[in-house]
C-alpha cells in the first residue's frame, strides 16, 4: 500500500504507544522484522482527516536514545539513517501525562535530531484523576511544536491527533534543547566533517553509537574510532553530563506548565494497593491464591462448554458412520481427521479462560508487580529480574517469551532465560494435563472451595517453574560471563482491564491455538490413520483368514461376541503404527507406557498438543466400524486395559509419569527454531533438546517406579 506520509511512534514503555498504534491502524497492520535482526517491526496504515494515507511504524519502547537492549537500539538506528526503509517523515512522541518530566527526556533527544515532531500527551484521563493539569498551549509554545492530548484506552482525542498529523510540515519547527556542542566541541566538529552533517546532536550520537550503525562503511567506522581516541571521547561520562543538562532544561520548560494538586497526598490508590500486593510476605501469599483461582477456574468454568463440544464431536462421528457410505474415505475422515481435531477443539474453553485471566493480570498492571516481587528470588538462581517476564509469558507460549528475552542486557542472563523458559508449562501442555488429570484425579472439592483437579493442575505448573529455576541455577555455574546485570522496571499504575482487549486476546489466542495445532493435527491424523489401518506384507490378510476360521468353527458365544474387537486390536498391533510403537515399547515400558502411548510420544515431538489428537485417532481406529463412536475420548482411554495384566493402562502412576514427561520434554519444533533464530547457533537448541529429553525420561521413570 502506497502512503503519502510515514510516521514513527516513539515513546517510553508503558505510555500506551502500542494501544494508540492499534487505534490508528485497526486491523490494517502487519508484523515483520527489521532487516538483518530479529526485532519485531510493526507497521500499519491509517486514513487521515484530509484523505491522506499514512504509514505508521510502532518503534520499540525506550527511555532514552542510549539503548540498553537490542529492541531499544532499533530506535536510533531507524532515526539516524535517512536511507532506512522505516525512516519517518514525522515522529509522534507518545508521553504519559502523569509523568511528563521523565517522558520528555526522550522527546528532547529525538527533537535535537531535527526530524519534524508532534507530542501526544496520552492518559489525559488518568492525569485528571490524579489531580495533574497540563497547560498544553504553553507547552506547545515553549517546545515549538503541536501538542495533542488523548486517552488511547478510551479512544478520546483520536480525531484531533489525525488532524494534527495531517497538518505537519516537512520542516522541523521544534526549538533547540541542550547545547550539546559544548559537551565535546572538537570531537563533534571532526565527526560533522567526516560524515557530512550539520546536526551537532546527530554527530554526538554517532560518536556514542557508531558500532551499532550498520550503514557506515568499514572505512568510516575506522575514521570515527580514530576521532574518538584522538579527542579522548569518554562516552559514559558524557552521557551522564548530557542527561543532567537535559533535565535542567526540562525543569525550565515545565515550570508553571504542569500543576500537580495531588502531589501532597502521601498515598495514591496505587501506593496503597502496592503496600499490600508487593509486601514481602502477603504479596507472595496473594499471588499463590491468584494462581489457585486461575487453575480452579480453568477446570470449573470450562467443564460445561467442554462437555457440549465433546458431545458434538461424538454425535458427528456416530452420525457420519451411520449415514456416510462405508469405506476407506469415510473411515479416514471420521476416525482420522475428525477424531484428531475433536481432541484439540475440546480444549478451546480452557485455553480461552487461561489467556483471558493472564490478559486481565497484564492489563491491570499486576503482572509487573509479580516481576518486581520475584526479582530478588531470581537473582539467587543466576537470573535477572527481567527473566521473570519471559518465564511468566511461557505459561502462554514459549516462542514469544523467548523472543522477549532480547530486553535482557546480560548475555549470560539472556542465554539462561532462553534455555529454561521452555520448561515452564505452556498452553500446549494444558490439553495433555487436563485429559490425564480428568482420568485419574477425582472431581471433588478441597476445603469446600478448591477443585482437586484444579489443584493438581496448579501443582504441575509449579513443578515446571521450580524445575526451570533449578536448571537455571545449574547453568549459573556452567556459563561464565564478566558483566553484571541490573534490573530496572517501571511499575505502571493500576487500571481497569480493557474488556475489548481481553475478549480480543481470548479470540486471537484460541484461534491461533486451533489453527496452528489444527494444521499439525490434520497432517498427523491422516498419516497415523494410514499407518494404523494398514500393515506390511500379508499380515492383515493372515489375520482376516485366522478370524474367518474361528467364526466358522467356534461355537463359544462369548468368544464370538468379542471376535470383532479382538480382530481390530490384532490388526492395530500389526499395522505400521503398531510396529513402530512396539519397537520403542521396551524403552518406554519402565515409564509405565504401552506402545500406543509410544506412538503419541513420537508424534508430539512436532507439537505437544498432538498427544491428544493422536490418542483420539488411535482409539477411534481401535474401535470397529464406528463401534465406540458413541463413547467419549476420556471413556475410551479410561477403559484401555493392559492385555498382559488386565489392569488399566492409565493408572495414577502411569498418568503422573506421563504428565512429568510432558512437563519437561522439549516437544515443540517451533521453540527449537526460535531458539536457533535468537542465538544464531545450533549449539544451544541441541543442548536444550538433549537435556530436556533426558530430564523428562529420568523424572518419568522415577515417578512411575515410586508410585506404581
Amino acid at each position: 500500500m502506497l502512503a503519502d506520509l510515514k510516521v514513527a511512534l516513539v515513546g517510553n514503555p508503558n505510555t500506551g504507544k502500542s494501544t494508540l498504534f492499534n487505534l490508528l491502524t485497526g486491523l490494517n497492520q502487519k508484523i515483520g522484522n527489521f532487516p538483518g535482526i530479529t526485532v519485531d517491526k510493526k507497521i500499519g496504515y491509517c486514513r487521515l482527516s484530509q484523505g491522506q494515507t499514512t504509514e505508521i511504524i510502532d518503534l520499540p519502547g525506550t527511555y532514552s536514545l542510549y539503548p540498553k537492549s537490542k529492541d531499544e537500539s532499533i530506535v536510533f538506528q531507524v532515526l539516524a539513517d535517512k536511507n532506512n526503509a522505516s525512516y519517518p517523515d514525522v515522529v509522534v512522541l507518545v508521553a504519559d501525562s502523569t509523568n511528563l518530566r521523565r517522558n520528555l527526556l526522550l522527546y528532547s533527544q529525538v527533537a535535537d535530531l531535527g526530524i519534524p515532531m508532534l507530542l501526544v500527551l496520552n492518559m489525559a484521563d488518568m492525569a485528571k484523576k490524579e489531580g495533574i493539569s497540563i497547560d498544553k498551549d504553553k507547552l506547545a509554545q515553549r517546545l515549538g511544536i503541536q501538542v495533542v492530548t488523548v486517552s488511547a484506552r478510551k479512544g478520546d482525542g483520536l480525531t484531533e491527533l489525525k488532524q494534527a498529523i495531517a497538518q505537519m510540515t516537512p520542516i522541523a519547527t521544534q526549538n533547540k534543547g541542550v547545547a550539546v556542542a559544548e559537551l565535546a566541541p572538537t570531537a563533534i566538529e571532526a565527526i560533522k566533517k567526516e560524515i557530512d552533517t550539520d546536526n551537532d546532536y546527530y554527530a554526538l550520537q554517532v560518536l556514542h553509537q557508531h558500532e551499532h550503525l550498520t550503514f557506515f562503511s568499514g572505512k568510516q567506522q575506522e575514521a570515527i574510532e580514530a576521532i574518538e581516541k584522538a579527542h579522548g571521547f569518554d562516552t559514559v561520562k558524557l552521557q551522564g553530563q548530557e542527561t543532567v543538562a537535559r533535565y535542567k532544561h526540562l525543569s525550565t520548560i515545565l515550570s508553571d506548565v504542569v500543576v500537580d494538586t495531588g502531589a501532597a497526598r502521601k498515598f495514591t490508590l496505587t501506593d496503597k494497593l502496592d503496600s499490600i500486593l508487593t509486601h514481602r510476605i502477603w504479596g507472595f501469599i496473594i499471588f499463590f491464591f491468584i494462581l489457585f483461582f486461575i487453575f480452579n477456574a480453568i477446570f470449573s468454568w470450562s467443564s460445561y462448554p467442554m462437555d457440549l463440544i465433546e458431545e458434538a464431536f461424538v454425535w458427528l462421528t456416530a452420525f457420519g458412520h451411520e449415514h456416510l457410505p462405508a469405506g476407506v474415505l469415510t473411515d479416514l475422515l471420521l476416525d482420522g481427521v475428525v477424531a484428531g481435531l475433536g481432541g484439540i477443539v475440546i480444549f478451546i474453553p480452557q485455553i480461552a479462560i487461561l489467556f483471558a485471566l493472564i490478559s486481565i493480570l497484564e492489563d491491570t498492571g499486576y503482572m509487573a508487580r509479580v516481576t518486581f516481587m520475584m526479582d530478588k528470588v531470581m537473582r539467587k538462581f543466576g537470573l535477572s529480574g527481567k527473566s521473570v517476564v519471559p518465564m511468566i509469558g511461557g505459561i502462554a507460549c514459549a516462542v514469544p517469551s523467548i523472543m522477549s528475552a532480547r530486553n535482557i542486557e546480560s548475555w549470560k542472563d539472556r542465554i539462561i532465560t532462553i534455555m529454561v523458559t521452555p520448561l515452564v508449562s505452556c498452553s500446549a501442555r494444558l490439553p495433555v494435563y487436563t485429559l490425564l488429570i480428568s482420568l485419574v484425579v477425582p472431581d471433588q472439592k478441597v476445603l469446600g472451595f478448591f477443585n482437586l483437579q484444579g489443584l493438581t493442575l496448579m501443582a504441575m505448573y509449579l513443578i515446571s517453574i521450580t524445575a526451570a529455576i533449578l536448571v537455571a541455577l545449574v547453568f549459573k555455574f556452567i556459563l561464565k560471563a564478566k558483566e553484571k546485570s541490573y534490573f530496572i522496571m517501571e511499575l505502571p499504575v493500576y487500571r481497569m482491564p480493557r474488556w475489548k482487549n481481553v475478549l480480543f486476546t481470548m479470540y486471537e489466542k484460541s484461534k491461533t491455538f486451533v489453527m496452528e495445532a489444527g494444521k499439525v493435527i490434520i497432517a498427523i491424523s491422516i498419516v497415523l490413520w494410514v499407518m494404523s489401518s494398514y500393515g506390511p506384507g500379508q499380515r492383515f490378510a493372515a489375520i482376516e483368514k485366522k478370524y474367518e476360521t474361528i467364526e466358522a468353527t467356534s461355537t463359544d458365544s462369548v468368544q464370538l461376541a468379542s471376535l470383532e474387537r479382538d480382530r481390530a486390536a490384532e490388526k492395530l498391533e500389526n499395522s505400521y503404527a503398531g510396529i513402530v510403537g512396539q519397537t520403542i515399547e521396551p524403552l518406554i515400558k519402565p515409564l509405565g507406557y504401552d506402545w500406543k502411548i509410544g506412538i503419541a510420544l513420537i508424534t508430539s515431538f512436532a507439537a505437544r498438543e498432538a498427544f491428544v489428537g493422536t490418542m483420539a485417532t488411535i482409539y477411534s481406529v481401535d474401535s470397529v466400524d464406528g463401534e465406540g463412536g458413541e463413547l467419549r475420548l476420556r471413556d475410551k482411554i479410561g477403559a484401555a486395559k493392559d492385555p498382559e495384566t488386565g489392569l488399566p493402562i492409565f493408572t495414577f502412576a502411569a498418568a503422573f509419569s506421563l504428565m512429568l514427561f510432558y512437563a519437561f520434554a522439549m516437544q515443540c519444533m517451533s521453540t527449537v527454531a526460535i531458539v536457533y533464530r535468537e542465538t544464531k547457533s545450533w549449539k544451544w537448541p541441541i543442548i536444550q533438546l538433549v537435556y530436556m529429553t533426558v530430564m523428562a525420561y529420568v523424572a518419568a521413570l522415577i515417578a512411575y517406579q515410586l508410585l506404581k
